[in-house]
């Protein structure tokens, strides 16, 4: 098969696409013919390297993706040849006391698929049947292929975490991004009044188009001032902050009294300076989120197999063009979701649209 790659952490420069040994299943694992898959920011850290994530080389990233069950291990029941399924990417034990409370993105062996251990950014992927989801025949691939990352994560941390409430008010950073732009649709769809935060007025259109209610471009105001105005002084219940250090204390500071900030990430750092007065005067609360656990992840995206949130895309490219997807992530341009599709398939949806003048990227 062939495979997007790296041998060694760096720049785009060590991402490559070519062949590499066809996986093998075990017993509890179905293969996975990919027919489309999808970048996070996630992809850009592990290709840097991460601090003591020591990954087997070559690596294969890639969290995200969807396809066809082409063959199943001995001890799967759950999933059949043909079936089109979508990849969860949280691997957890299953015995720690957290897993058997049913928090398993809590587990003491937490890891992910492409992060950690092989992905799925190629022609095909050995997954463990826990970690797939069945996907509806009315599904576009390139939809299944970007949905589960960004719209499980976005809703635990909205719905289990920080416990939103119709009427409240959110602010949510980023919103032209993954987790950005799906938090801004749950909490619309949760009766929230919605402030979404991005660099550009193209990117705030979309924003709105995502069910943001108040629109603030951070290049050209400081966001907390732009809260203060929006809710006469008093700010929001509830931030939605995966940025880190460039927005961490300002978005505690547009917190209303008795408010949740709520992260699952750090783009810009690890690092961030924190007015602890600002917490205890103000009884805030500091909420960590990672992942869902499996019942979470079937809420959030059956809402997306209906329609009613929708993992935007800003393009789809072949997997052998996957140093210009992380470009695009690495200079945020644009969007949503990269979508990056095997070049086999690529092929194939070219030819079938020769043949029949429609686009064969969601059959």
């Amino acid at each position: 098969m062939k495979a997007v790659q790296f041998t060694e952490h760096g720049d785009r420069s060590v991402l490559s696409y070519e062949e590499h040994p066809d996986p093998e299943i075990s017993a509890d694992e179905v293969l996975l013919d990919i027919k489309a898959a999808a970048l996070n920011h996630l992809d850009i850290h592990t290709r840097r390297g991460l601090p003591g994530v020591d990954l087997a080389m070559p690596h294969i990233p890639g969290s995200d993706a969807a396809g066809v069950v082409s063959e199943t291990g001995s001890a799967v029941s759950r999933f059949s040849d043909g079936d089109r399924v979508a990849v969860s990417p949280g691997r957890s034990c299953g015995t720690c006391e957290y897993c058997r409370h049913g928090q398993q993105s809590m587990c003491e062996s937490f890891h992910l698929i492409g992060e950690h251990v092989t992905g799925v950014h190629a022609e095909l992927a050995a997954i463990p049947a826990d970690n797939l989801v069945p996907v509806p025949e009315t599904v576009e691939w390139p939809t299944a292929g970007s949905a589960a990352l960004v719209f499980q994560t976005a809703w635990r941390m909205l719905h289990t975490q920080a416990d939103i409430a119709a009427g409240e008010h959110v602010l949510v950073h980023g919103a032209s991004g993954g987790v950005g732009h799906a938090a801004v649709q749950i909490a619309a769809h949760a009766g929230a009044v919605v402030y979404a935060t991005a660099s550009s007025d193209e990117k705030l259109d979309h924003a709105r188009d995502c069910g943001a209610d108040h629109l603030i471009n951070y290049e050209e105001t400081e966001f907390t001032d732009e809260i203060y105005a929006l809710t006469d002084g008093r700010g929001v219940d509830v931030v939605v902050d995966h940025v880190g250090p460039a927005t961490w204390e300002d978005s505690l500071k547009s917190l209303a009294k008795g408010g949740r900030l709520v992260t699952c990430g750090a783009t810009t750092g690890p690092t961030a300076e924190t007015n602890i007065n600002r917490i205890f005067w103000n009884q805030l609360r500091i909420i960590g989120s990672t992942m869902a656990t499996p019942g979470e992840t079937d809420d959030a995206l059956s809402l997306v197999w209906d329609g009613t949130f929708e993992p935007h895309r800003r393009t789809i490219l072949p997997m052998s063009d996957i140093a210009r997807a992380h470009e695009l992530l690495e200079e945020r341009e644009g969007f949503g979701k990269v979508v990056v599709v095997p070049d086999s398939e690529v092929q194939r949806a070219s030819d079938s649209q020769t043949q029949s003048g429609d686009s064969a990227y969601d059959r």
